[in-house]
């Protein structure tokens, strides 16, 4: 029967489809119980199907030398969902007709199982089909054998390659071939570590003989993910399964084979996306701060003309009795030039995109730079503004640039809703170790607070309670959190308002120590 692993839905009639073959053949369902026979699986070994549908593996193959093999290849088809052959001689249902018993006699098999997918992708049934080999093995049936796998090679959609037991290519399906570069005719009988890069190269043989020896599966029935190299030595990554084929005495390898490489460009695009968000979000920021950083660098530039005026003024009259004034006015003057330089270098750092880098920081410092930013014209809306550090909440382990970000984003938020609803306004910023090693950041507010069903999604994508916001800012909060490995979240503040809270991990003092 000529049927593709993936050309099945939950309608599928298998019974029909075994019925109408003319090879001899049963279906599995995923317990291993038989669900459908044909009447050339019934013939071929002089047992009524009667005797089998409905019956467990075991209980139908019981006491056949074969039996664990079939299962053994049952299994592996139901958990790579990848057809799997087996070598003669297949095993025979209980009450067959011996081999090579004269006349009516039955004809040696091997068996060839096959997934047959369900809509959702879960193997929904396994068909098993034998394949006539006679005593004889006469060349025909070794022709037609032969046949079938060079279909199977030159039709399956992900790389396929099967070795013996020294580790030579036997054969390559077409996709492989395409996948690598080397032809079957370049490829067959060379060592498999021809297909891989240093180091596993040199240690692949070593890695078939401990297996041959011990018989310790550490790869055989487990996909993982490794790195393939091409003819023009390229590497690549690629998800390999590998699979187990016996034949009297000899051992085969089977190894499917998905190439990676535009999952992983994606994946890493996706990151550079997100950075770019990011990134871009700090300018949006910035852009709303705008107005005020300008009034706020203002001040200290002006302080710093009007001391140094005065300077001049006493300059031209310097006597002994002006030197400690001037003294005085000058110290002034620089105390405001440091205090302008210091608000141009967070706002630097903040735009900055640099990459992520987690040390051990001092969170109350953390915080007191990230407010400086935030709270630029916090006097002229009448806004209160108090701390409640928790000593005990001192170090924790985070990219400063990162979680400014968050603290700001919060602070300007409060700051906003507080200015547009509520004639109360207090914002508090908190600190709170908790258990587990973690700290815990709070900003409330006496705002108008959140609707429930608003509250729900206020984290996820252009979800915003602003007329004119994008919904992007705790979306990256919360990205920015969680891969610091915290949580963030939003509760009603009792007596009005809200609080926002996120999570970071705490540092200890040793490893503060060891870090400096």
């Amino acid at each position: 029967m000529d049927q593709s692993p993936a050309s099945s839905s939950d309608s599928f009639d298998i019974a029909r489809s075994v019925s109408l073959s003319s090879d001899p053949e049963l279906a599995f369902a995923p317990d291993l119980t038989v669900v459908a026979c044909n009447a050339a699986y019934g013939s071929a070994f002089g047992v009524p199907c009667e005797a089998m549908i409905g019956r467990l593996v075991r209980d139908v193959f019981v006491g056949d030398p074969a039996l664990e093999r079939l299962i053994a290849s049952l299994e592996a088809v139901r958990q790579s969902r990848r057809p799997h052959w087996v070598a003669s001689p297949a095993p025979r249902p209980s009450g067959a007709r011996p081999v090579g018993g004269g006349e009516g006699s039955a004809t040696d098999f091997a068996m060839v199982n096959m997934p047959v997918l369900g809509a959702d992708g879960a193997v929904q049934w396994i068909l098993h089909s034998l394949e006539a080999v006679p005593a004889s093995t006469d060349r025909a049936a070794l022709e037609a054998a032969e046949a079938r796998l060079r279909s199977i090679l030159q039709t399956v959609p992900d790389a396929m390659i099967i070795i013996d037991e020294r580790g030579r290519i036997e054969s390559l399906s077409a996709t492989a071939e395409r996948l690598f570069g080397y032809s079957m005719a370049e490829a067959a009988g060379r060592n498999v570590s021809l297909l891989m890069p240093s180091p596993d190269r040199e240690q692949h043989d070593s890695y078939l003989k401990r297996y041959l020896s011990t018989g310790e599966k550490r790869i055989i029935g487990i996909g993982r993910i490794v790195v393939g190299q091409r003819k023009d030595g390229t590497t690549f990554p690629m998800h390999l399964t590998v699979g187990e084929l016996r034949s009297a005495e000899r051992h085969y390898f089977t190894g499917f084979i998905r190439d990676l490489t535009a999952q992983q460009l994606t994946e890493t695009r996706l990151k550079e996306l997100q950075s770019e968000v990011t990134h871009m979000s700090r300018y949006m920021a910035l852009g709303e701060m705008a107005s005020t950083l300008a009034h706020e660098i203002n001040q200290p530039l002006t302080a710093i003309s009007n001391y140094l005026r005065g300077c001049q003024r006493l300059l031209d009259r310097l006597e002994a009795e002006p030197t400690p004034m001037l003294r005085e006015a000058l110290g002034k003057a620089a105390d405001q030039a440091l205090r302008a330089g210091h608000i141009i270098r967070r706002l630097r750092e903040f735009v900055a995109r640099g990459e992520g880098d987690r040390r051990i920081e001092d969170l109350p410092k953390l915080i007191e730079d990230a407010s400086t930013l935030a709270l630029v014209g916090v006097r002229e809306t009448g806004i209160a503004v108090s701390f409640r550090l928790d000593p005990k909440a001192q170090l924790v382990l985070a990219d400063r640039i990162q979680i400014q970000q968050v603290l700001v984003n919060l602070i300007r938020n409060a700051m906003e809703i507080m200015i547009e609803t509520a004639n109360d306004r207090r914002l508090e910023v908190a600190t709170v170790a908790i258990a587990g090693d973690l700290v815990e950041v709070s900003v409330a507010d006496t705002g108008a607070g959140l609707a429930p069903e608003v509250a729900r999604n206020l984290f996820q994508p252009f979800v915003t309670t602003k007329r004119h916001g994008m919904g992007l800012g705790l979306s990256i909060c919360r990205t920015i959190v969680e891969a610091h490995g915290g949580k963030i979240w939003v509760e009603s503040r009792p007596g009005g308002g809200t609080i926002f809270r996120f999570t970071l991990r705490a540092a200890a003092i040793e490893e503060a120590a060891h870090a400096g």
